[in-house]
């Protein structure tokens, strides 16, 4: 156990781009689908520079509820002020939406990003995938079943495949009212090609219990041949990124040193978060 501490692109307005300080802006509700709630927000260094790296990033909220500019914001705002394009896009929700639906929309939104991070400055050849809660739960089944056709219906060919997955106190169970074997719990998808991960969990969780996500890591780890970075939050509860602190200062710091690192070797990533970490905390599990 690990444990540390502490559719079409539409161009934006300018009254629709939010300029928050040091440089970064939003382009806010960006059309990806049909629906209402098919909508993202593109952060960015207002300097608007070219070929920078791609976060995609998907909100928490039991996939009844949430929005695309809630959690994590320090972690766009942070990648953002350093030069990536980040991407925050809502899905449907339950109870108007089910499974695919959300899934659907999520390879939706890597597929709009694949087609028009161009447009924003991106370089959608490290394309990396973040997630919070049942955002985790998405960002996890979209690394392990890039490009299946059955979850891409109307956009089969689309490339929807990702460098690497950030996994921010997920669940990593199956889908309400979906047996275990129905497909819907990234358990059922861990394959040896997955992409690196970076799973992040506090062990106060009372909503998801810390031993899930340590499962998930420890299966995972068995199947995968590239890095499972797994970090435990001594005292943290759930949505631990919903507001600023110096806890989730450090797991952005982290984040941005793991995804830095997959962009020039993956087999370097877990080895050099652990670095980043034990600077002023005890280690990171790596394997």
């Amino acid at each position: 156990m690990a444990r540390v501490g502490g559719p079409a692109s539409v161009r934006a307005h300018p009254s629709r781009c939010a300029r928050p300080a040091a440089g970064r802006e939003r382009i806010a509700d960006l059309r990806y689908g049909d629906d209402r709630r098919n909508r993202l927000d593109v952060y960015r260094h207002r300097s608007a520079p070219e070929g920078g790296p791609t976060l995609v990033y998907f909100h928490g909220g039991g996939y009844f509820s949430g929005r695309k500019n809630r959690e994590a914001r320090p972690l766009l705002y942070r990648l953002a002020s350093q030069g990536w394009v980040c991407v925050s896009a809502n899905y449907r929700l339950r109870p108007d939406a089910g499974f695919i639906d959300h899934l659907t929309d999520a390879k939706r939104v890597i597929a709009w990003t694949r087609e028009h991070g161009h447009e924003y400055g991106s370089d959608t050849d490290t394309l990396v995938m973040a997630g919070s809660s049942a955002g985790a739960h998405l960002t996890s089944l979209c690394a392990l079943t890039q490009n299946d056709p059955a979850y891409q219906p109307g956009f089969e060919s689309a490339d929807t495949s990702i460098a690497a997955a950030v996994c921010l106190y997920g669940y990593f169970g199956d889908y309400y009212g979906h047996d275990e074997g129905s497909g819907s719990s990234p358990l059922a998808h861990v394959r040896a090609d997955a992409p690196p991960f970076f799973i992040v969990h506090g062990d106060a969780d009372t909503l998801v219990p810390v031993r899930e996500a340590r499962h998930f890591a420890g299966v995972l780890r068995g199947v995968s041949d590239a890095p499972v970075v797994y970090a435990e939050l001594p005292g943290a509860q759930h949505a631990f990124d919903l507001f600023h602190s110096l806890r989730f200062d450090r797991v952005v710091y982290a984040v941005e040193s793991f995804a830095a690192w997959v962009r020039c070797s993956p087999e370097a990533a877990a080895d050099r978060v652990a670095d980043i970490a034990g600077e002023s905390m005890p280690p990171v599990s790596a394997g």
